[in-house]
């Protein structure tokens, strides 16, 4: 069997003399693997960078076994976040993610048309993080476990929506939340519809998903967060602190 379809490069081990293993998403064909015949050369290892979308032919006898993989660069995403150490930053933690928590060969359309539509905002500097968070929110709703962030869970309120409960997914009110507001996760608004937001509200927004997708996604797994999500977390985290000692210097 074969097919040739736009993928998404997530990642590379060697193999062999020059060639490597690639792994590749793409929206019908899901996560899947491939020998790439001089995937290790100079050439070779430009077009297979984590991140690149690149129009991919894959032949194999059946799905299940490796296969072999022959590309062409659609877009050398690699390359361009090369610039930034931030855009790299959120680029490698999304491909991290999906590496760590998509079953192979499950097509998962919503999925890689969100991670498109996210490598094309990483040129948009910080502000791109507002974006990246709303993908992982999303990611967790393709994989079954979306948040609720349309009313209080407590009063069924759709005003002062500031807190999400971390055992039911759910929006809460600051009304509503009461004593158990220090137990309570922040929801930045920015999740909920168009606004300006800053490194806080995007620091609040990565702790937010990132409860979720260690909770129901990787410790099913008994796998912790990949390294790479918990280092786009601390640049921001840093990014935060930054930005209130700033606010507080006379």
């Amino acid at each position: 069997m074969e097919w040739s379809a736009p993928v998404i490069v997530l990642g590379t081990r060697p193999f062999g003399e020059g060639d490597v293993v690639a792994t590749v998403f793409g929206a019908e064909q899901g996560m899947c693997r491939g020998l790439a015949r001089g995937g290790g050369s100079r050439r070779g290892a430009a077009l297979w960078q984590r991140g690149n979308l690149v129009s991919a032919r894959w032949v194999g006898r059946l799905a299940e076994q490796l296969g072999s993989l022959s590309a062409e660069m659609i877009h050398p995403t690699a390359a361009l976040a090369m610039a930034d150490g931030l855009q790299l930053a959120m680029l490698n933690a999304a491909l991290a993610l999906l590496e760590g928590a998509l079953p192979e060969h499950a097509a998962h359309r919503e999925v890689f048309a969100g991670l498109l539509d996210l490598i094309g905002h990483l040129a948009g500097g910080p502000a791109a993080l507002a974006e990246y968070v709303r993908w992982e929110i999303a990611l967790l709703a393709a994989l079954g476990y979306g948040l609720d962030l349309s009313c209080c869970a407590v009063s069924g309120s759709t005003e002062r929506l500031f807190f999400v409960s971390p055992r039911t997914g759910r929006a809460v009110s600051l009304d509503a939340a009461g004593p158990w507001r220090e137990r309570l996760l922040k929801l930045p608004q920015f999740l909920l519809g168009p606004t300006a937001s800053g490194a806080n509200d995007w620091c609040d927004g990565l702790k937010l998903s990132g409860y979720f997708l260690a909770r129901n996604v990787f410790a099913l797994k008994q796998k912790p967060l990949p390294q790479a999500r918990q280092l786009l977390y601390d640049r921001v985290a840093a990014m935060a602190f930054e930005a209130e000692r700033a606010c507080q210097t006379p």
